[in-house]
């Protein structure tokens, strides 16, 4: 069911030149199911002559002949959901359903953005001369250089994929090693809808080495990237030192608050699940779940209830509500994070450990009463780990919200609409969802301020950071 993953470079899918590759393993066994292949400098060679010569035909294809291609690129992926959700769970580890909900979400996302290319409007200006005309148009900024993580392999790419076929850009997408496949087969959809040859390119390899090369190279002209912030602040530099555009989407320590007015039951639940999906692999995950005093007691029970009865299996099994973790480096950040909170003095209500010894299979955590010197209230945690703390007034919680470098996420509980008001005005975040989670839509801006970014995945802003405007100005002789 698994194939061995293949490069797709100028329309073909092919093998490294140097015939170079890496295993895959599925992290619910730790049994390798397959193999990638590993990109050298003369595949690099070979995608960025195939994206400058794409460029300079998509460029020329119209916003109503792009949408085209991309819906029925869309079409193609909703017919195949199926079969390539199998193959996500096969190499990521998440349940079936969550799978075949990103694969569905992904040709939601490619639709929306292909209806957006139609509307990607300039605009006229009134000149102070007669007989002038004051232009504004939208132009492709050029080929892209897109580089996605593990934890989301169709949807980290098929936003960055979209946005950039949209605006009419070729792109080199890096793709994940240890989850190769799903973004292949999303890639293959678009090949199948007939976009041209050299437009769309997949590689694989050494992240490092595959970045410090792309994305100086003269024909890259944007970097779009999704990641931890330390490699994000990295690539940024170099994009930096030679003056290309950068769409950066990185890590996240979302403060969830649930005020004593909230809808109690609501919140456990909806707060559970969220940290549950996808063993917490989510750079929206809620991390740091603040409660006034008032109902954290009922509050930590209900939660903790919550994810307690959770069944965590692999995500082919039926019923499975949490897989394992993707790889054996994630068990071990939760064991270090668990053992450093409670030597501080925080209080583990259930969870902490590993479960078997086949897989990357965890326990779902909770952590309650952690102090601020614990590493966890200060780091990404990235699986199932909840922090739990009380608070007693909203400016104290505010004061906690905004104390991290980060600003991605964040959620909020409340039956007033004036605390909502006020809450969603003193957060320091990209976005925040109160009394539900209604975030990552298409059609909404996905995206963090302060250390988790700059630049939006989704919405109409997340378009223009694919385009140019250029002015211009033209006097009738």
């Amino acid at each position: 069911m698994y194939s061995d993953v293949l490069l797709f470079i100028d329309g073909h899918w092919t093998k490294a030149a140097g015939g170079c590759t890496l295993p895959v393993v599925n992290p619910a066994t730790g049994e390798p199911i397959g193999t990638v292949a590993h990109a050298e400098k003369a595949d690099l060679d070979r995608a960025l002559e195939a994206a400058d010569k794409g460029f300079r035909q998509w460029r020329k294809v119209s916003a109503f002949d792009r949408a085209k291609i991309m819906r029925k690129a869309a079409d193609l992926l909703r017919e195949r959901a199926d079969a390539i959700a199998p193959l996500l769970t096969l190499e990521q580890g998440k349940p079936l359903p969550e799978a075949k909900g990103e694969t569905l979400a992904g040709a939601d996302v490619i639709d929306w953005f292909a209806e957006e290319a139609r509307r990607a409007y300039g605009r006229v200006i009134p000149a102070r001369t007669a007989g002038v005309y004051q232009l504004v148009v939208k132009e492709p900024v050029g080929p892209v250089a897109a580089f996605t993580p593990w934890n989301f392999p169709i949807n980290q790419v098929v936003r960055k994929l979209s946005c950039a076929l949209a605006a009419g850009c070729s792109i080199i997408v890096k793709a994940p090693e240890e989850t190769p496949a799903s973004p292949a087969e999303l890639i293959r959809c678009f090949a199948d809808a007939g976009v041209p040859a050299g437009v769309v390119n997949l590689v694989y390899g050494v992240p490092a080495e595959i970045s410090e090369y792309l994305i100086p190279h003269p024909i890259i002209r944007k970097m779009s990237f999704t990641g931890s912030t330390a490699v994000g602040k990295q690539l940024a530099a170099i994009a930096g030192a030679h003056m290309k555009r950068v769409t950066m989407e990185v890590g996240g320590h979302a403060p969830s608050i649930v005020f004593g007015d909230a809808d109690v039951d609501l919140a456990a639940k909806l707060l559970a699940t969220a940290k549950l999906r996808n063993a917490g692999q989510v750079c929206v995950s809620p991390t740091r779940l603040l409660v006034q005093k008032e109902v954290y007691s009922e509050f930590v029970g209900k939660f903790t209830e919550g994810v307690r009865a959770a069944k965590i299996g692999d995500g082919l099994e039926a019923g499975t509500q949490m897989g394992p973790m993707a790889n054996p480096r994630r068990i071990a950040a939760m064991e270090t994070f668990i053992g450093d909170a409670v030597q501080n003095g925080a209080t583990l209500k259930t969870g902490g450990h590993r479960i078997g010894n086949k897989g990357n299979f965890f326990a779902p955590t909770v952590l309650i009463d952690v102090p601020k010197t614990a590493r966890i209230m200060n780091e990404e945690p990235f699986g199932p780990v909840a922090v739990i703390n009380p608070f007693r007034t909203f400016d104290e919680v505010v004061e906690e919200a905004n104390r991290l470098p980060y600003g991605l996420a964040a959620y909020a509980y409340t039956r007033s609409a004036k605390t909502a008001q006020a809450i969603a005005a003193s957060v320091e975040t990209g976005m925040i969802s109160i009394n539900h989670h209604g975030l990552a839509l298409p059609e909404v801006p996905f995206g963090g301020v302060k250390d988790s970014g700059y630049g939006s995945e989704g919405g109409s802003e997340a378009l223009e950071a694919y385009l140019v405007t250029k002015f211009i100005s033209q006097a009738c002789l």
